[in-house]
């Protein structure tokens, strides 16, 4: 009777903060709370924003350990569980929190097999597998959030940011929903069993399961932010008067097939190489990824002709391939050698644009040459 009386104070508790936190715009929902098991000693959710635990814990008791970030006060008053100093390892972390679940007086652990926020509309993270080696038994919970004219989450977003956000917009409404507890089969490792929540928990919540995991996402970030500064660079330096277009990232986080996207930079590539037949494909394939586009990618090699020179010696043959290189060269000694790169940046943007112009000039007729003797036509016949 008095463990009971204690709980019906909490959730009286919980009642009134949940009130408090409608107010100042954070509204809760929930689906079905019949299927929470209250024996239950693990919840497993997925991951949207920075204050999801908090969000839970106003629905029933439970600790979410601290994984990463500040100790002290700051974990407390996040409503973290610290664990110390003494955790290093996931195996480690799983054993300490077996341990802490059975206890019989410990509250249940929540805790986010996707170690990372979503936005939630996409996919989830691929789950990993040692949340599952703290009990046989879990509860999963999906969660949804909705926020009107700003994104729930962005990817490189922080919980200080995520806060501020929080009390901006007008609300923020977070759907729990609790799905029936479930237990690892015999002879299902953890890792199926991971695979096969992460599975649910989607099919739940209408998004695909990913295999993209938070180290994935991490990468995707710092890509992300290189350039960024790639394209701040070149705004600084004027390049976007020369009408070069600022530089993109070939795939995205959740990006287009690979193979596909492998062709069509290869086919870029071909094409660049039929104007600029002496810079190894190498160096074009790597601008390409960087740019996305044939023309900036022309424009960027012929003025660096100097860098992709240096790399084409490397690969010079020698012996026998190198006579056979220099006649081959011999028998196409009337091609012109083309380098219309300037020979200083222009101060102002006129001389900039008469640069860009005769560059573009030369390699028109360059490339019209080009085309004339592949195909055997006279100068007379092509005009």
């Amino acid at each position: 009777m008095e463990t009971r009386g204690i709980e019906q104070m909490f959730d009286f508790q919980r009642f009134i903060v949940r009130i408090m936190c409608s107010v100042l715009g954070l509204h809760i929902r929930q689906n079905s709370p019949r299927l929470r098991d209250k024996t239950a000693r693990l919840y497993i959710c997925n991951h949207v924003t920075h204050f999801d635990h908090n969000i839970i814990n106003l629905l029933t008791s439970c600790n979410t350990p601290l994984l990463e970030g500040p100790v002290g006060f700051l974990c407390w008053a996040r409503g973290f569980l610290e664990l110390g100093q003494g955790v290093q390892s996931r195996v480690e972390l799983a054993e300490t929190l077996r341990r802490y679940c059975s206890s019989p007086v410990a509250l249940p652990l929540l805790l986010f097999p996707e170690e990372d926020t979503t936005n939630g509309r996409n996919g989830l993270l691929k789950f990993s597998s040692w949340p599952f080696a703290v009990s046989d038994t879990i509860q999963p919970v999906a969660l949804l959030v909705k926020r009107p004219f700003i994104a729930v989450s962005t990817p490189d977003s922080s919980w200080l940011t995520e806060l501020l956000w929080t009390f901006f917009v007008p609300f923020t409404v977070y759907h729990v929903r609790w799905l029936p507890p479930l237990s690892k089969e015999d002879g299902e490792s953890h890792l199926e069993f991971a695979s096969k929540v992460q599975e649910l928990l989607a099919t739940e919540l209408g998004v695909i399961s990913t295999q993209i995991t938070k180290a994935d996402k991490a990468e995707h970030i710092k890509r992300k932010r290189h350039t960024a500064a790639q394209t701040a660079h070149s705004s600084k330096n004027g390049f976007n008067d020369l009408g070069a277009r600022p530089r993109t990232v070939a795939q995205g986080f959740l990006g287009s097939n690979a193979g596909a996207e492998d062709s069509r930079v290869a086919r870029m590539a071909q094409q660049v190489k039929e104007v600029l037949p002496d810079v190894p494909l190498s160096v074009i394939t790597r601008d390409l990824l960087q740019t996305n586009c044939v023309d900036t990618t022309i424009t960027n090699l012929l003025e660096n002709t100097d860098q992709f020179s240096s790399e084409a010696a490397v690969g010079t043959p020698s012996g026998p391939a190198k006579q056979a290189a220099s006649s081959t060269a011999s028998g196409t000694a009337s091609t012109p050698n083309l380098k219309p790169a300037a020979k200083s940046f222009g101060r102002t943007t006129i001389d900039r644009h008469m640069s860009l112009h005769e560059r573009k000039e030369a390699l028109y007729e360059y490339a019209r040459r080009r085309y004339i003797e592949k195909h055997g036509l006279n100068k007379q016949d092509d005009l």
